[in-house]
């Protein structure tokens, strides 16, 4: 039996193996070269490629443009999070009242979610555009007045967080229904016996005992939107100037306009350790709920 299990293991290793070697070699490869090339001053436009060490971090830690970017970064990161949060919540409430049509509905939430990125930003931007988007159609009729969303720098703030918000909503919602599903429904018959009403059932019940998925799912939505790109490529190319720019799109500027692949791969590696270090902060409040 020993020696048919190792042969079975050692068939199944050669079978895998083109499979994980491609994996290593297309994740590890470019991993290991970006923290190469970040330690030169290696530029395509000026034919450079010089070892500088921790230059290019040097130079990202007084370059006022990727402080600006690293600030929004944070600000579009931290606001869209707690929308999510919040929204998704409410969503998954009411996904999870009883009423007709309720499979459909939880169906048809998903769409947005579906409609890939890069659609969405310029499907948005058309929207809020100042002189024929639909969004200033409506607020004319209404209100009368246009405002000048992708112009103005917390115009176009807004209108990237809203368009993010609007369209990853309904996933956060659909897993926190999920969580929700799991809490045993005598636990809501005994506080409504005891007089709880739904908000005390909300806080005291649902929060509590959600509290480790909402955390698991705080830390993969952070990392998204510290890797967000396409959102901010197809709707505002990070304007105006640098106002709506996320440290993934200044990896791409640097790269492919720029072609400063050092300075590209410092940054991205700076955007690895904020995304480490999130996900170990992340990790370890996780481990302190369950535990």
């Amino acid at each position: 039996m020993g020696i048919i299990t190792k042969r079975k293991a050692l068939v199944a290793w050669i079978l895998i193996a083109p499979v994980v070697l491609l994996r290593i070699f297309t994740a590890l490869y470019p991993m290991t070269a970006t923290f190469y090339y970040s330690l030169f001053d290696y530029n395509q436009i000026e034919r450079t490629m010089d070892f500088i060490g921790l230059g290019n971090f040097a130079a990202i830690l007084s370059d006022n443009t990727i402080l600006e970017t690293l600030k929004f970064t944070g600000f579009f990161t931290a606001i869209s999070i707690a929308l999510h949060l919040v929204l998704g919540m409410a969503l998954a409430m009411l996904l999870n009242v009883q009423f007709a049509g309720r499979k459909f509905l939880r169906t048809i939430v998903l769409v947005p979610w579906a409609i890939p990125l890069v659609v969405a930003g310029i499907a948005a931007k058309w929207m809020f555009n100042g002189e024929y988007g639909l969004i200033n159609d409506i607020l004319s009729r209404i209100i009368h007045i246009k405002p000048d969303w992708l112009i103005s720098i917390w115009g176009a703030r807004f209108s990237v967080i809203a368009t993010d918000v609007w369209k990853d909503t309904p996933f956060m919602a659909i897993m926190l229904l999920a969580g929700i599903q799991s809490i045993s429904t005598e636990v809501y018959d005994s506080a409504r016996v005891d007089g709880a009403g739904p908000w005390k059932r909300l806080f005291n019940i649902t929060v509590p005992m959600l509290t480790p998925v909402i955390i698991t799912l705080l830390i993969f939505f952070s990392i998204w939107r510290l890797t967000s790109f396409d959102l901010v490529f197809a709707m505002t190319q990070g304007g105006p100037g640098s106002a709506t720019s996320l440290l993934s799109y200044r990896v791409y500027v640097e790269a492919f306009l720029n072609l400063s692949f050092g300075y590209s791969s410092a940054i991205a590696v700076f955007m690895f350790v904020i995304m480490c270090i999130v996900g170990v902060v992340g990790l370890a409040i996780h481990k302190k709920v369950n535990y």
